[in-house]
């Protein structure tokens, strides 16, 4: 019952406009920002697909999956080719 009272105490559709007034002014009440792998990165920078990137890079998509979800890190020669994916997208673009 009181979880009912205090639904009925608000103003759901008026919150939910003055929070889209908020945003659209830039003035939110929070900004969350996430971190993202180097793997993500290197793969957003270029515009490719987890499978077309993987395929590129020589790994397998479930391997390139686990990077992106940091479950595991990219070592050796993998670990720099996705520092030069960050840096010169165009590169590995260029060589698909």
């Amino acid at each position: 019952m009181k979880h009912q009272q205090w639904e009925e105490s608000r103003d759901l559709g008026n919150e939910l406009l003055l929070s889209v007034k908020q945003m659209k002014s830039g003035n939110a009440a929070r900004e969350h920002h996430v971190p993202v792998s180097q793997a993500v990165e290197a793969r957003l920078a270029t515009g490719l697909s987890q499978s077309t990137f993987a395929r590129l890079i020589g790994v397998s998509k479930r391997t390139l999956q686990e990077w992106e979800r940091g479950n595991r890190t990219p070592r050796g020669a993998a670990a720099t080719l996705l520092k030069v994916a960050v840096a010169h997208p165009d590169v590995l673009r260029e060589l698909r």
